[in-house]
């Protein structure tokens, strides 16, 4: 991505949705941007796994997690998957694992915290539906953009 988030919004203004809450950036990349795809799961992440193991074609996973911070819904052999089949970034609403190797690796990485306990392994969950969180709609297809500064995605 090579304009900025502030630099986009001046020039877009109301087309763009933008996140409030201060998500925190844990992956190699800090700038990245993509069309939307999702999974809407809950302390389970055999969904986002299946999805992430898929071609990405440089798209970017919003994930509903339903800002829980209880379980880790992605760590680091999740996140090589995504950067083995090309996704630009993951964007968590919940918790993530393993910092310290995210923080090495190719890819954009956004979600409100980070908790070593491992997600459940139920299959409950839906992929490439509408998700809302913060009062902002993700539809699968819609570019997201996100950096340092926060995370816009078209309405």
């Amino acid at each position: 991505m090579s304009v900025s988030t502030a630099d986009l919004y001046d020039e877009r203004g109301e087309e763009l949705q933008s996140v409030a809450t201060q998500f925190l950036l844990f992956g190699g990349r800090t700038a990245f941007s993509g069309p939307v795809r999702t999974v809407r799961c809950f302390e389970d992440n055999v969904v986002l796994k299946s999805v992430l193991s898929t071609q990405g074609d440089g798209a970017v996973l919003v994930v509903d997690g339903a800002g829980s911070l209880n379980r880790a819904l992605m760590g680091d052999m999740i996140a090589e998957l995504a950067v083995d089949n090309g996704w630009a970034g993951v964007i968590i609403n919940g918790a993530v694992r393993d910092r310290a190797a995210l923080a090495q690796l190719p890819l954009g990485v956004k979600a409100l915290g980070s908790n070593p306990r491992k997600s459940v392994k139920d299959g409950a969950g839906e992929k490439d539906v509408p998700v809302r969180f913060d009062g902002v709609d993700f539809r699968p297809g819609a570019t997201v953009y996100c950096d340092e500064d926060g995370i816009l995605v078209e309405r």
